[in-house]
């Protein structure tokens, strides 16, 4: 087994944050952020809670998984370790006495891929969270980056399902992005960004997970998609492999 590398001197913790607002402990984070994703596909059925789902992120350095549950308290990546191409992965709550929501929704997990696993062959992420074990299946992806190496730091996204997809972006822990409108037809979207006024941002560089929803039907994944990301100090264009 060949324990996880950080990506560079920004990986020094990993979680994750999604749609609308709050936290999450991204690599280089100093604290705890949690968000939740108020589309109304994400709402999960008791039967669907346990399923958990994953994205290449960062150019095939990082990975994303998905799981159920509060959305004020997002799992952290405890642990990584691969053999081959079958990565075990450790979640674990960020504080056992945090007070979380009541609800239930899609939280996103960032981890690094360990040196020697192969972003372009498929990979099974073995994840244990609690009680819950479960493998991710993800496909490989032509992809440029080589796990254990530094990250450019550029945005990226990665689909987790028909229409939904997590986006990393980089930047202060304290103020994820918060995505204010979501349209896409396609191959191509938009994501427009809410700027808040007198917003009080800490001083790192950290990695923020968002996890996106378009409308049912509106766009293809099956093939490359452009994604515009306007505002809120993201702008740029993504551009994900299609599944």
């Amino acid at each position: 087994m060949t324990s996880a590398p950080r990506l560079a001197a920004a990986l020094s913790a990993l979680a994750a944050v999604v749609l609308i607002a709050g936290c999450t402990v991204g690599p280089g984070a100093t604290s705890p952020q949690n968000t939740s994703n108020p589309s109304p596909e994400a709402q999960a059925p008791d039967d669907d809670a346990d399923e958990m789902a994953g994205a290449l992120l960062d150019d095939g350095r990082m990975f994303a998984v998905v799981t159920w549950g509060s959305s004020s308290c997002v799992p952290n990546v405890t642990d990584v370790a691969a053999e081959g191409q079958e990565v075990s992965v450790t979640l674990e709550d960020a504080d056992g006495d945090q007070v979380c929501t009541a609800d239930m929704t899609q939280r996103a997990s960032l981890g690094a891929l360990p040196a020697g696993v192969d972003p372009t062959s498929d990979i099974t992420l073995s994840v244990t969270y609690a009680d819950t074990t479960g493998d991710v299946e993800i496909g490989g992806r032509q992809v440029a980056g080589v796990p254990g190496e530094p990250t450019s730091y550029e945005p990226s996204a990665g689909w987790i399902d028909d229409g939904s997809l997590v986006l990393l972006t980089w930047g202060s822990s304290g103020c994820p992005p918060v995505a204010s409108t979501i349209e896409g037809s396609g191959n191509a979207g938009t994501v427009e960004f809410a700027t808040v006024d007198g917003q009080v941002c800490t001083m790192d560089m950290a990695p923020r997970a968002t996890l996106l929803s378009f409308a049912e039907g509106s766009v293809d994944d099956d093939a490359p998609f452009t994604l515009t990301l306007v505002g809120g100090g993201v702008d740029g264009v993504v551009t994900i492999p299609g599944e």
